[in-house]
């Protein structure tokens, strides 16, 4: 169950290792599981209310003895509730809400790995990650309808690991 913030917009989700929150609008987290590791990805269930980009909270909890620190295995499946088909999809990663990733920061989507095998999309073939000046993942050759669902699974890793971070979120609609 969700626990609604004090600010008291969004709610936290607790899966794993991590909170997740919609606290900044303009979408809804519907269910959170899973523990955050690759045979057992936080799966992030959303629903997306408009075609402009959003902002995913992420908040380390307190660490276990099974915590690998800074690994998080992510599935976001995506709820296409915009009005406007989706012909791509960008997720960048901030340190510091509304300013790119930086290569100091240790935030990344598995940089360490040249190719990654946990990478994927069901509704998008092909992928592009841009590691610097910003850490950014754009899905690609594909579409997803309105009111239709996509899933996109990927590696975050943190190594120098922050209390708080973000995932921003944007689907590119078709040019008119």
């Amino acid at each position: 169950m969700p626990v609604a913030n004090a600010n008291g917009l969004g709610h936290q989700w607790q899966a794993g290792q991590y909170s997740f929150s919609d606290e900044l609008g303009g979408f809804l987290i519907r269910s959170v599981s899973g523990t955050g590791t690759r045979s057992d990805p936080v799966v992030l269930g959303e629903e997306l209310e408009s075609a402009d980009p959003v902002t995913l909270t992420i908040r380390a909890r307190q660490p276990t003895a099974n915590f690998i620190e800074g690994i998080l295995y992510l599935r976001v499946v995506a709820l296409n509730n915009s009005g406007h088909p989706w012909v791509d999809f960008l997720f960048e990663l901030q340190s510091v809400l509304d300013q790119p990733s930086t290569f100091g920061d240790g935030l990344s989507f598995d940089q360490t790995h040249t190719t990654s095998d946990f990478i994927s999309s069901d509704s998008f073939a092909r992928y592009d990650r841009k590691l610097e000046p910003f850490d950014r993942l754009r899905f690609l050759d594909g579409h997803v309808d309105t009111s239709h669902q996509t899933s996109f699974d990927f590696l975050v890793t943190d190594f120098n690991p922050k209390s708080v971070f973000y995932l921003l979120q944007d689907p590119g609609i078709p040019a008119s």
